[in-house]
């Protein structure tokens, strides 16, 4: 149990709550709440503990896989041990896709052996036959490069190797310029009568780990395998292709999609206690990848999200307005809990504003906001508040994945955004370990979203 507010606290918080605006400084009692949060849980850092619990104790958590199974049973008995009310799970569908006991690539020079390269199955690849696909490979940085090469293309591996922009600042803008050949490169290839397609991993790090991610099909085109390779291997290629144009790649993967399986979101809240219909969501994706254990992506978002709960209510603070946490199901390769969630009907309640940590566990600089000029004023009003932990930067623009089908449906959306420097070393690789989280840095985004939820369930919107 965290400490709850000083006596002195919580009568000046419930002396400005009942005069309300005729108090000359209405705000001070949010710094000493913001105040007192921010002592908590640095003295506890609960979030860490829990994630130790989910990414540590169970680990992967693949939709559809026996560990989602036990993550959304764990997500449901951490609620109810730390009294959240309404504390339920809502059924959703959910892909099946396993990586199989065989996943294997090495290059074949023309003058024989072979060498072996680090590399993983994308997330939804067909398999190979049991011998393998064996082909040479054509070197490309966009699709643009790949379809000038018209026929040139028939027969052959495609090997994407377009790197992430290392000259821009936001990594997460350096992946979106890059990802587009993880998630279509595989129906590219094969529209021009490609065999595979082989993708450079998308992280920004020189290493030899390579980072898996959803890749897509579509039924007019033909399904051929996809795999991602190390920044090592891809530059290694890259180098023995420019001596030996015809050399060979073989790949060799057991990957398949299985029949989809019934999962669950999993809800609990603070319920208001004067408009208990408007609702503030937050949240993160319970499912991860099957590589590594889920840590940053998104261990982090999930327990940040319990953890904002925990501190409010170990504090003794009773929101005016509900504050929600949903741990959404299948983010990764599906974003079928997101969807499902908006698309319930939910009698008598008004979402007011959607909340998402899903960017890492690391040091929080702020929260990007998709909203009216109007709500974005209001909400960036209470920027101060987040100062001290310098987590007060409120920009325009801000979603994530799971909570973009409310803000379709109109409702203002907010991202947590971290120091993202190291985020794509991690992300969908083996590396994704709780090792690589500190334990205070996760917990200041705790401590954001707690603060941020508060202040605007008490305010509105």
């Amino acid at each position: 149990m965290i400490a709850r507010l000083s006596t002195a606290g919580i009568a000046t918080c419930l002396l400005s709550l009942a005069v309300g605006h005729a108090q000359p400084s209405p705000e001070l009692p949010y710094q000493t709440v913001a105040k007192e949060l921010t002592a908590a849980g640095l003295r506890s850092c609960g979030a860490y503990k829990l994630l130790g619990e989910l990414s540590g104790g169970i680990g992967p958590r693949l939709s559809g896989s026996p560990n989602a199974a036990r993550a959304v049973e764990w997500g449901k008995q951490t609620m109810e041990r730390l009294g959240f009310d309404d504390v339920h799970l809502e059924p959703v569908l959910v892909p099946h896709w396993v990586r199989g006991d065989v996943e294997n690539a090495a290059i074949l020079p023309t003058n024989g052996g072979e060498i072996p390269i680090a590399m993983c199955a994308l997330g939804g690849s067909i398999g190979t036959p049991a011998e393998g696909v064996v082909a040479e490979v054509v070197e490309v940085k966009s699709f643009g490069e790949l379809h000038s090469l018209g026929d040139k293309v028939r027969g052959k591996m495609v090997f994407f190797n377009r790197p992430m922009d290392p000259t821009k600042f936001t990594t997460f803008e350096a992946y979106g310029g890059a990802v587009d050949q993880r998630g279509d490169g595989s129906m590219e290839s094969a529209r021009m009568g490609g065999v595979a397609a082989l993708v450079r991993s998308m992280t920004t790090r020189l290493d030899n780990v390579p980072h898996t991610g959803a890749m897509y099909y579509v039924d007019s085109i033909p399904k051929v395998p996809g795999a991602a390779i190390s920044t090592v291997a891809a530059n290694v290629l890259d180098s023995l292709l420019s001596v030996d144009p015809h050399l060979k790649v073989r790949l060799r993967l057991s990957c398949a999609t299985l029949p989809d399986v019934e999962s669950a979101n999993v809800v609990g809240e603070l319920r208001g206690s004067e408009k208990p219909g408007d609702v503030i969501v937050i949240g993160g994706h319970l499912d991860s990848w099957d590589k590594g254990r889920g840590a940053h992506d998104d261990g982090t978002g999930i327990v940040q999200s319990l953890e904002a709960l925990r501190l409010l209510k170990g504090a003794g603070l009773m929101p005016k307005r509900t504050i929600r946490a949903v741990l959404f199901m299948n983010e990764e390769n599906g974003s079928r809990g997101g969807k499902g969630y908006a698309a319930k009907d939910r009698p008598g309640e008004h979402p007011m504003l959607a909340i998402e940590s899903d960017a890492g566990g690391f040091s929080p600089r702020g929260f990007g906001l998709s909203a009216d000029s109007v709500t974005f004023g209001h909400v960036a009003r209470w920027s101060y508040l987040l100062d001290p932990i310098g987590a007060g930067k409120i920009t325009k623009g801000g979603d994530g994945t799971d909570i973009s089908p409310l803000g379709r449906k109109g409702v203002p959306t907010m991202g947590l955004f971290v120091d993202s420097q190291r985020y794509f070393d991690y992300h969908h690789s083996d590396s994704d370990t709780i090792d690589k989280v500190n334990e205070r840095e996760v917990e200041l985004g705790a401590i954001s979203m707690a603060i941020i939820s508060y202040v605007l369930a008490q305010e509105g919107m």
